[in-house]
């Protein structure tokens, strides 16, 4: 929320805005597309990026002409939790898209008789985009890089208030 700072930033959004960062990517004046509209990773992400200077556009699945809305995007963030949703005729050349979706769909060939695929047809995707993120195997991993960070963030945040308390007596 404007003008306050939260002690942790979600793991998955975090991880999205690290991503960009360590691809060399600016959010700065880029036009950003989340699809998704959840409170774990496409509301928080949305937000992320508007406190990163980006230009944001929520969408989901009920959105009308999805399609022309994400074709101006230099950012795609695809959170919608629904398999392939996102063609790759979609996609601006040289966009960045961040896939989150997590989907089961079936496939004979696994042993377990499904596979997991993202929210964006990777395969035309991989064609059109500039940076994309593979499913599984892409925000996944980055998720739980955050959490570390947020884990070793807050351990030193309680090393710090121990060491002022140790210097400057709490209470009694």
């Amino acid at each position: 929320m404007k003008g306050r700072q939260p002690l942790f930033l979600p793991c998955t959004p975090k991880g999205c805005l690290e991503l960009l960062s360590r691809s060399g990517i600016s959010v700065k004046g880029k036009r950003a597309v989340v699809v998704g509209r959840s409170n774990i990773v496409g509301l928080p992400v949305s937000l992320l990026l508007l406190k990163a200077d980006a230009t944001v556009t929520v969408v989901h699945s009920h959105s009308p002409d999805l399609e022309s809305v994400i074709r101006e995007a230099d950012i795609i963030i695809a959170a919608a939790g629904q398999a392939w949703m996102i063609k790759g005729s979609w996609i601006k050349p040289g966009a960045a898209v961040i896939d989150v979706g997590t989907n089961a769909v079936d496939d004979p060939t696994k042993k377990s008789g499904y596979r997991l695929v993202g929210d964006v047809h990777f395969k035309e995707a991989c064609k059109v985009a500039g940076w994309i993120t593979p499913v599984p195997g892409g925000v996944g991993p980055m998720t739980v890089a955050m959490l570390l960070r947020n884990t070793l963030d807050g351990a030193k945040r309680v090393i710090e208030q121990l060491r002022v308390c140790a210097i400057h007596p709490c209470g009694t």
